[in-house]
This record gives C-alpha cells, sequence and structure tokens, in this order.
C-alpha cells in the first residue's frame, strides 16, 4: 500500500529509534502506523511473525476490531511513521475507497502470510 502519498500529510508523524517498541501486546489499539521509511518487526513473543518496511502498514486491525494489540511492533531501524488515530482512519475509509482497499489488501497478505508461514510448521509436525 503506497503510504507514502497517502500519508504524506498526515496530521501526525512520529520518529522511533531502531530497537524502541511502537506498541506491546496487549496494549489497547488507537492508532494505526504508516511506515514512512525505516523497518518494523510485528513479534507475537519471541517469533518475528512480520518484517514491514517503507509504505507497509500495521496496527489497522485494532482500529478495526476494537481488541487490544495482538502482537508487539519494535522498530528496528530508526523509523519515520505517519500516525494514524481512529477518526483519521474512519475519514480515509469514508472518502477514499483506494485507502480502504489498501488497508483491506494489507490485512489480507498478512495473513495469507502467517496461513503459509504456520502450515509450514503443522506440515512439519
Amino acid at each position: 500500500m503506497a503510504t507514502t502519498s497517502l500519508f504524506l500529510n498526515a496530521p501526525e508523524h512520529r520518529t522511533v529509534a531502531a530497537g524502541d517498541v511502537i506498541y506491546a501486546e496487549g496494549d489497547p489499539g488507537s492508532h494505526m502506523y504508516g511506515i514512512m521509511s525505516g523497518t518494523v518487526e510485528l513479534r507475537k513473543g519471541s517469533l518475528v511473525v512480520a518484517v514491514l518496511g517503507p509504505d507497509d502498514v500495521f496496527g489497522e486491525r485494532a482500529l478495526i476490531d476494537h481488541l487490544p494489540r495482538n502482537v508487539t511492533a519494535v522498530a528496528t531501524t530508526d523509523t519515520a511513521l505517519a500516525d494514524i488515530d481512529r477518526r483519521t482512519f474512519l475519514f480515509l475509509v469514508h472518502e477514499s475507497p483506494t485507502f480502504a482497499l489498501g488497508i483491506m489488501g494489507a490485512l489480507a497478505s498478512r495473513l495469507r502470510d502467517y496461513d503459509e508461514r504456520f502450515g509450514r510448521f503443522q506440515d512439519q509436525a
């Protein structure tokens, strides 16, 4: 998803240093993020479940299902993020079908990756 163009004008941006936790598993989810530059790992305990880079989005699920974070997000390099709160998220979904489709595509892609990754574990067991 091209966050560079969609989130360039986001009202909030933040810079996160390498090694910093962006959010932890169990935290309430009031924001999603678009990666402008840098890399972020999504971790479930000690397992890295995704490595994300520029133009990727994360944290969107908590804005959709209103549940606590199910993974921890950690910057693995100095990272610039577009910080999108729920109000802005809903505005973007309402006003931009391209944004909504991009979010659905990001969720579907990540779910497909999880299915493939954990399907291999199951096949090996």
